[in-house]
């Protein structure tokens, strides 16, 4: 995967992050600290938000799914109803309506045989689960913020993920998916922070350039080394 994305993070004394150098996409984000005004409640900052499919965990539909269907990708995208998985990342359709829709041509297939393609795919990362750990250690505050339909729940059965962090923003329960700006700003709102007291991390350069757009923090994730180098830069130290 390409080099990630560019994010500058500039804080008031005494804290200071660092330039990080990526090449995809330019995005740039002031965090600031009030010396002035000291928090009613004590909270540490900044609250990290994760994208969890192939950010934490392998995505099945890309490795595992045209095999299940056998086609070749090229070919599953172009039968695939293009509306279907992202009406159901929403939470507008139920998987049983999802079997119907899912392709153009209207064709039966092996819900559950589907399910389970996508179980047995699900794994952490390299790295990732242990990143995590770190992080909670140093008790960041940690939220899934990710596109995910109801299916997630089959995520946490199997890895657990709700020991680092929590699963706060999914597009199923929300009616929106990233990268639709009023996600992001319903996240800020819901957490009762400012958007510059968040760190974003995605694999995908539009998702974090709309983090960035709206006052966030951004980062792109190419892997869990290289997100520890970028975390360390912005003074979370992992290592």
């Amino acid at each position: 995967m390409a080099a990630a994305t560019t994010a500058l993070f500039n804080l008031k004394p005494p804290l200071h992050y660092n330039l990080i150098s990526m090449n995809r996409v330019s995005v740039s984000c002031s965090l600031a600290t009030s010396a002035l005004t000291p928090p009613k409640r004590k909270r540490k900052l900044p609250i990290l938000l994760f994208d969890v499919m192939d950010t934490i965990v392998r995505d099945p539909f890309y490795h595992d799914v045209p095999a299940f269907f056998r086609l070749p990708m090229k070919d599953l995208l172009e039968c695939k109803h293009p509306m279907a998985w992202i009406d159901f990342e929403k939470g507008f359709i139920d998987e049983e309506e999802l079997a119907r829709k899912f392709f153009i041509d209207g064709r039966d297939f092996d819900l559950e045989g589907l399910k389970e393609c996508m179980r047995s795919g699900y794994s952490y990362l390299d790295g990732m689960q242990e990143l995590l750990q770190n992080l909670k250690a140093l008790n960041f505050e940690i939220h899934a913020f990710t596109n995910y339909p109801i299916w997630y729940k089959m995520i946490e059965d199997k890895l657990k993920l709700s020991e680092y962090l929590s699963w706060t923003f999914c597009s199923c329960n929300a009616g929106k998916r990233k990268p639709d700006p009023e996600f992001y700003l319903e996240v800020v709102g819901h957490l009762g922070v400012e958007p510059c007291d968040c760190i974003f991390i995605d694999d995908r350069p539009t998702n974090v350039k709309c983090a960035v757009d709206i006052g966030m923090g951004g980062l792109r994730f190419e892997n869990a080394d290289t997100l520890i180098k970028d975390l360390s830069n912005l003074g979370i130290n992992l290592l």
